[in-house]
C-alpha cells in the first residue's frame, strides 16, 4: 500500500441480540478513534437475525453516526456467515472483524494500523490470558488447538480469534473461497500472506452474555477439524487394522488353549463384550464417516452463505 495516501479502515461487527452493548461500543469508538491523519472509518454492523431491538437501535444510532452501515440478514445464519457478509460488504483498504462486547480492545486497532502501514498484510490479535473464561472453556480450547494443529494443515495460531487486521488483497482472497460451511479461523490461516502478531489482555464483556454454549463450541470444534483434515478417517483405518490383528491373535490363543490344553472356548460373557465393543467402534466409525459425508452433501447444494434482507448504507468520514 502507499503509506502516504488516504486509507479507509472498515470495522466489521457481527451482532446477534446485542442491544445492550451497542451504545457502549460506539461510545468507545468515539473515544479511541480521534482524528488521525489520512484515515477514514467505516462501521459495518451485520445484524444476524436478532430477535431483540438490536436492528431498531442500530437504525437510530445511524442517524447520529453516518459512518454506520447496517447489513440486515434475513435470519440467524451464525457468526461465521455474518462475518463473511461483513467482509463482502466492507470497502476498506484495511478490514478488522471485531466483536461488539469490547473484549477485544479498540485501541489495539490503531497499533494494527501502524504495523499494516509498515507493510504487513495481516496483523493478528493474540490473547495472552484467558482468565475471563471458565476452566472448562480454557481447557477445551487448549486441547482443541493441540488436536487441530496436530492433524490439520495449515496450523492455527493458538489463542488467536477472529480479531485481526487484513489488507484489502487478503479480503479479496477470502472472497474467492467458495465454502458454504465456513470455519473462518481455518480460512484465515489457509490464505497465508505476510503476518505479524500483537499480544493483548482480553477483558470481560461490558454488556450482555456470550451466545456460544458448550454444545455450539463442540460443533464448532468438529467443523474446524473436519474442514481442514481427513486424518480422522485415516486414523479409523488404523484402528480397524489394529483391532483385526488383535482379533486374529486372540483367535490363535483360543485355538491353542482348545487343541493343546483342552480348555473350552470362553462363553457368553466374553462373546457379548466382544460384540458390543466392536459394534460400538463400528458405530463411531460410521459417525465420523457421516460427518464428512454430511458436509459434502451440504456443500454440493451450493446454497448462498447468507441472505441479505436489506442494507442501510452509511458514509465514510475522516477520523
Amino acid at each position: 500500500m502507499n503509506q502516504e495516501s488516504p486509507s479507509l479502515l472498515s470495522l466489521v461487527i457481527p451482532v446477534f441480540n446485542e442491544s445492550e452493548a451497542l451504545e457502549v461500543f460506539l461510545h468507545e469508538v468515539g473515544i479511541v478513534f480521534t482524528p488521525i491523519e489520512g484515515l477514514q472509518l467505516e462501521l459495518i454492523f451485520v445484524n444476524d437475525g436478532s430477535t431483540d431491538d438490536t436492528l431498531h437501535q442500530l437504525l437510530a444510532l445511524q442517524q447520529k453516526d453516518h459512518r454506520i452501515t447496517i447489513v440486515d440478514l434475513s435470519r440467524n445464519f451464525g457468526k461465521e456467515s455474518a462475518m463473511t457478509a461483513g467482509l463482502d460488504i466492507a470497502s476498506g483498504e484495511a478490514v478488522v472483524p471485531i466483536d461488539v462486547d469490547l473484549q477485544d480492545p479498540l485501541p489495539l486497532v490503531l497499533e494494527m494500523v501502524k504495523l499494516w502501514r509498515k507493510g504487513f498484510d495481516v496483523v493478528l490479535g493474540r490473547r495472552i490470558n484467558r482468565d475471563v473464561d471458565s476452566w472448562a472453556k480454557r481447557t477445551s480450547a487448549h486441547w482443541f488447538y493441540r488436536i487441530q494443529n496436530r492433524i490439520s494443515n495449515p496450523k492455527l495460531p493458538e489463542s488467536v480469534g477472529d480479531f485481526r487486521l487484513m489488507d484489502r488483497k487478503v479480503v479479496e482472497a477470502l472472497k474467492q473461497l467458495p465454502e458454504s460451511q465456513r470455519f473462518m479461523k481455518g480460512l484465515f490461516a489457509w490464505i497465508g500472506f505476510k503476518t505479524v502478531t500483537l499480544d493483548y489482555v482480553r477483558t470481560e464483556r461490558t454488556r450482555g452474555s456470550s451466545k456460544f454454549n458448550t454444545w455450539k463450541l463442540w460443533n464448532f470444534a468438529l467443523e474446524g477439524i473436519t474442514s481442514f483434515s481427513t486424518d480422522p478417517l485415516r486414523i479409523w483405518t488404523y484402528i480397524g487394522l489394529m483391532i483385526s490383528l488383535m482379533s486374529f491373535g486372540f483367535a490363535l490363543f483360543i485355538l491353542f488353549k482348545v487343541l493343546i490344553l483342552g480348555i473350552d472356548v470362553p462363553g457368553y460373557a466374553s462373546l457379548m463384550v466382544a460384540i458390543t465393543f466392536l459394534g460400538g467402534l463400528q458405530l463411531v466409525g460410521i459417525g465420523i464417516l457421516g460427518e464428512y459425508l454430511g458436509r459434502t452433501y451440504l456443500e454440493s447444494k451450493r446454497r448462498p452463505i447468507y441472505v441479505v434482507r436489506e442494507i442501510h448504507r452509511g458514509t465514510h468520514e475522516w477520523i
